[in-house]
Formats: C-alpha cells, sequence, structure tokens
C-alpha cells in the first residue's frame, strides 16, 4: 500500500518507541455527525486568588505557607504518590503475585505567581525561567543514589485531572523505571544496536519537508508523529542528539520555550479554548549510566478531538484491542500548521 493509500483505508502504523501498533480509520470521517460543536465561554481567571493553595504567599495543607515568589517555586508535594523512605520489600509468589516496594519524590513546579497564565500566556522570558527549573530538578533529583528515573509532567485542565488551573507541573524521582520510559530505552537501544543510529535522529530525516510537521526552530521539532493516537498529539524533538534538558545550550533552552508557547498557542487557537492536554519529557534514566542511545523528547497527549466539548475517550475495543483513531496524523498536522501563531485572546 502507497503513503497516498493510507489517506482512506483502514490501516495500522507502528510505534518503534513503544513498538505497538494503532489503527487508523480515515475513512470514519466521512460519517455524518449528529453531536454538538460548542464553544465554551473564556475562562477568566484572577491573577491572584486568595483561595489558591499554589499562589505566593498562600497556605497549603498541614499549616506550609508558600514564599512570596516571584518566578518559579518548586516543593514536595503534599499529597505525594511516592516517599524517600519506604523499607524494602519484594513479593513473588509463583511469577503470579509479585510486588516490590518503591521509592520515590515528588514535586509540584509553580511556572509563575500568575494564577491566570499558561504556557501558551506567559512571554519567552518567564518560559526560559520555568526550563531552567526542569533541568535543575532533573540533575538534583537524578543525583539521588536511588533515582533511577525522573519524570518532568504538566496536566493542564480539569478534562486531564488538574486540581488546580494555576500554572504548575509535576516532577516526579523513582526507585525504577516506569513502563514507558522502560519501552523507550529497549527501543532506543535495540534500535541502535542495530542500524548504529539513534532512533529519533533517523525519524527527523524521515520527517524533513514532510506533512506532519506543525512548526519548528533551529534547535527543536514539533510534530504529529506517524503513530499518534490521541487526536491533536504532538511530539518535540531535540534536533542535536542530546539525552536531556541539562544538556542544552543556553540558545537551545530558548528555543525550547519558543516551540511550547507555539504549539500550546496553535492548541488554544483550534478550538478557542484553553486546550486540555498532558504532556511530559522523556529524558536518558538517571541511573548513572551516560545512555548515549537517548534523544531528549516531549509527548503532548490532549484529548479534544472535534469542539471543546468532544473529547476522544479510550473504550471498548481500544482498550481491549489496540488504540484506534480516525483523523489521520496528516490531517491533524496541517490543522495545527495552518492556526495562526498569534494566541486567539491577543487578536484585535
Amino acid at each position: 500500500m502507497g503513503l497516498n493509500r493510507l489517506k482512506e483505508s483502514p490501516h495500522r502504523r507502528y510505534n518503534p518507541l513503544t513498538r505497538e501498533w494503532v489503527l487508523v480509520s480515515p475513512q470514519r470521517t466521512l460519517r455524518p455527525w449528529q453531536g454538538k460543536v460548542e464553544k465554551l465561554p473564556t475562562d477568566e481567571q484572577p491573577a491572584y486568588d486568595p483561595g489558591c493553595y499554589l499562589c505566593p504567599g498562600n497556605s497549603r495543607a498541614g499549616g506550609a505557607v508558600n514564599p512570596k515568589y516571584s518566578a518559579t517555586f518548586v516543593f514536595d508535594n503534599d499529597y505525594a504518590a511516592l516517599r524517600p523512605d519506604v523499607a524494602e520489600l519484594e513479593i513473588n509468589d509463583r511469577d503470579l503475585i509479585i510486588a516490590g516496594s518503591e521509592r520515590g519524590l515528588c514535586r509540584v513546579g509553580c511556572f509563575s505567581p500568575r494564577h491566570d497564565l499558561t504556557i501558551a500566556r506567559m512571554s519567552l522570558q518567564e518560559l526560559r525561567l520555568v526550563i531552567d527549573m526542569w533541568s535543575a530538578q532533573y540533575d538534583e533529583l537524578g543525583a539521588l543514589p536511588w533515582a533511577q528515573h525522573v519524570q518532568v509532567f504538566e496536566n493542564r485542565g480539569a478534562m486531564m485531572g488538574a486540581s488546580n488551573p494555576h500554572p504548575h507541573c509535576q516532577i516526579w524521582a523513582n526507585e525504577h523505571l516506569p513502563n514507558q520510559a522502560t519501552r523507550e530505552q529497549a527501543a532506543f537501544r535495540e534500535y541502535g544496536e542495530k542500524h548504529g543510529s539513534c532512533l529519533l535522529c533517523e525519524y527527523m530525516q524521515l520527517e524533513r519537508g514532510r506533512e506532519r510537521i506543525v512548526c519548528e526552530n533551529d534547535a527543536f521539532i514539533a510534530l504529529v508523529p506517524f503513530w499518534a493516537i490521541w487526536p491533536f498529539e504532538t511530539m518535540l524533538v531535540s534536533r542535536r542528539h542530546v539525552g536531556s534538558m541539562s544538556e542544552l545550550n543556553d540558545g537551545e533552552r530558548d528555543r525550547l520555550g519558543e516551540i511550547m508557547k507555539q504549539v500550546t498557542t496553535r492548541y488554544d487557537n483550534l478550538f478557542e479554548v484553553s486546550f486540555p492536554y498532558s504532556m511530559g519529557f522523556h529524558q536518558r534514566p538517571t541511573d548513572k549510566r551516560s545512555h548515549p542511545e537517548w534523544h531528549l523528547h516531549a509527548h503532548y497527549y490532549p484529548p479534544l478531538l472535534r469542539s471543546a466539548t468532544i473529547q476522544k475517550f479510550m473504550v471498548g475495543y481500544e482498550m481491549l484491542g489496540t488504540p484506534q483513531r480516525d483523523i489521520t496524523p496528516e490531517s491533524a498536522a496541517e490543522r495545527l500548521r495552518q492556526l495562526p501563531a498569534l494566541h486567539y485572546r491577543d487578536r484585535e
């Protein structure tokens, strides 16, 4: 089957990072849509919310009080999913009942003292401070003797389970590699052993000038990957082969903030709403090995499908069989690419 025929026929696509398949059904986009296509009213937030536990000077759980910070602010999560002081435990009953202890540390990183901002609405100077914070946290947590992985991620919007609209992320350090990092680690290593090159370096060469690219600059590419599952899923990839944010130079850090702002602005412009998503960076493991096979990248997983109120659900066949999508990655990239880089709320 030629690539052009992928636009009209059911087919499956392979994800070399996870070594799993996704079913693509482009013919389903021709079916009549009986649902509503609505716009949501603009969600106006105050610059400061006295009831927000992330705003400067406010109280958090247990009586802790935030400093009156003026840039970024990081603290240990008051309701952490992991703890660093867990006693070691291993259970294995006939290779069926298996469990083990997991040490970890969970932190919250506030992007700004402003309650009403998002990545798309922040300045490039403000975003540079966020990226420097992420890099410093990766280095600090990764240096813990037991930490093998540091995960930086952001859940944006109530649809993605974010409990607070204040711009913030989470940073988790784990004693063991999580599932997704384990899959990517194996993929990077085996591709390198087989081809003598980096999986994502080669993929970027294949995508150069093709229709899945959304936007790019001299340090990063943002694209809808060939194997995307979510309707408007994107991946940010460093042009230079580096394994972590801490290896980026000053110019590359600035360009990372620039392309994150471009992607999230296009997301917001798509349905003229503060676009929900889960995003996170995948960086080399922190198990005190060099891992030259790793290539820095970020995944954006937004759930919206047809409007600000219509989302994709992973149900039925997708839970029991294989993830499935209707709109092709190429069509999704074209829609995002054609959107203006100026945020809809900044238009006159």
